[in-house]
């Protein structure tokens, strides 16, 4: 059996390297510039952002469970290369940071990083403990069929979580994560107004609850909200428990569909929006059909 510490990121394994960011860095831009991003979907809680300047971000891209006894995905995470991969927290579903080809990683950051045209926060709070509102109450399923310490503050490493705060192009977009509905006020603070909240929405209310949804994204005062964390028939299996978004979604006014895994937004036309939700559905970035033909291994 191999020793875990010495297995290591796959980094020296790639093939690519960091001339883009050489190429960007001496451009010495600044993250207040103008233009409009690419926001694109790849299904679970993974957003790919491109800015103006063609800087690209992947949050959050997943993994299947690493025990092997069942999995959450028909398929491992496409192959995808990126500038900067940035996770929230340390769950499967969330750290496949490793699965990247990435010039930089920043895996749960606490604190700022600026490059080129964006300026990235993150967030330290804590994850979601009480799932009492899921058909599944796997929070407290978690407590009492292992050992891990889900309740803050005394909570095991993979009940912290980051807040991930992008501003560019004079947008500010958060991903949420798997963060708790009610952290303390100073983390409100930190926050502050976001234009695009990026929230864990599905039918099951895996994460946080429907009203619980409305709460956070009227706290955030956001333009669009958009939802991830769902279940994707030809992405996700059903032993995720995840369902599709469509009631929560069709349920509030003035909803968006996308007709596509991506789509190009821009600050003014993201301003004109209140509270709108903003949903991908079953739309992802990737070849599915490909994906699935291609198998796991």
């Amino acid at each position: 059996m191999s020793d875990r510490r010495n297995e290591g990121l796959w980094a020296w394994r790639q093939r690519e390297n960091h001339n883009h960011m050489i190429a960007l860095q001496e451009k010495a831009l600044g993250p207040t510039g103008e233009g409009s991003i690419e926001l694109a979907f790849f299904g679970g809680s993974a957003f790919r952002i491109t800015t103006p300047a063609g800087l690209t971000l992947m949050i959050d891209p997943w993994r299947n469970p690493p025990w092997g006894n069942w999995d959450w995905y028909h398929y491992d995470f496409p192959a995808e290369t990126v500038d900067i991969a940035l996770s929230t927290h340390a769950h499967f579903d969330h750290d496949g940071v490793h699965v990247l080809s990435a010039n930089v990683i920043l895996d749960r950051l606490i604190g700022t990083y600026s490059f080129a045209d964006v300026k990235i926060t993150g967030i330290a709070d804590k994850h979601v403990s009480d799932s009492s509102h899921n058909a599944y109450d796997w929070a407290e399923m978690t407590r009492r069929l292992t050992d891990t310490r889900t309740t803050p503050p005394d909570n095991a490493r993979s009940f912290d979580n980051c807040l991930i705060l992008v501003e560019v192009a004079g947008l500010k977009i958060l991903h949420w994560g798997d963060n708790r509905p009610n952290p303390p006020e100073h983390v409100w603070d930190a926050i502050g107004a976001v234009d695009i909240a990026l929230l864990p929405v599905d039918g099951s209310q895996h994460v946080m609850s429907y009203a619980q949804v409305e709460e956070v994204a009227a706290r955030l005062k956001a333009h669009l909200v958009v939802p991830h964390h769902y279940g994707i028939w030809d992405v996700t299996m059903r032993a995720s428990t995840l369902l599709p978004p469509d009631e929560w979604v069709n349920g509030r006014p003035g909803s968006l569909w996308t007709e596509s895994g991506a789509v190009r937004l821009d600050a003014a036309s993201v301003k004109t929006h209140d509270n709108v939700a903003l949903c991908f559905g079953p739309h992802v970035a990737f070849d599915k059909a490909a994906m699935l033909a291609k198998g796991r291994r």
